[in-house]
């Protein structure tokens, strides 16, 4: 006979779909209602409804929505300052406008992804980049054939990232 599960069961089960729905850690909701973690797994993999889970990704899609709506709308209303602003010649208010149209502009390309706040480090550039090469080519010395690949491998990298930022 199957085993009951001790979640579906509990008198606070709506809460505990709740909380794993909301993607809570295991460990805290074990704690706050005195069940095992491995209870918990099974029910989210096994019991927990999917509508609700369903519901909590849309939920969260339709927040994002309306921070993007909030974000096109500061655009549009900081563009609308900047052309009233040029229309009176105010260069410090039209200065201000491009400013803040800019940062909404540079806050919807990181919403959709099309930009990263991550700084891009050039490995090919860097000092231990030429002694890591040195020590793989030496480690190859007495494998000739093995050696001319990676060299060939290696300066094949170093041609495309030249090319791709010439």
């Amino acid at each position: 006979m199957p085993r009951v599960c001790t979640i579906c069961t509990h008198k606070s089960r709506p809460e505990i779909d709740q909380a794993l729905v909301e993607r809570r850690p295991f460990r805290r909701i074990a704690a706050q209602f005195d069940v095992s973690a491995s209870a918990l797994v099974r029910h989210h993999d096994d019991h927990l409804p999917t509508a609700l889970v369903k519901a909590q990704d849309a939920t969260e899609a339709a927040q994002a929505d309306a921070l993007l709506a909030q974000v096109v709308e500061l655009r549009d209303r900081a563009i609308g300052i900047l052309d009233k602003a040029e229309e009176s010649d105010d260069l410090r208010a039209a200065t201000a406008a491009i400013r803040e149209a800019r940062g909404c502009v540079e806050l919807l390309g990181k919403l959709a992804g099309q930009l990263k706040d991550a700084p891009t480090i050039n490995v090919i550039l860097m000092p231990e980049w030429r002694q890591l090469q040195a020590a793989i080519l030496a480690a190859l010395e007495p494998h000739a054939e093995a050696r001319l690949a990676v060299a060939s491998a290696l300066l094949e990298v170093e041609s495309h990232h030249a090319a791709g930022h010439a």
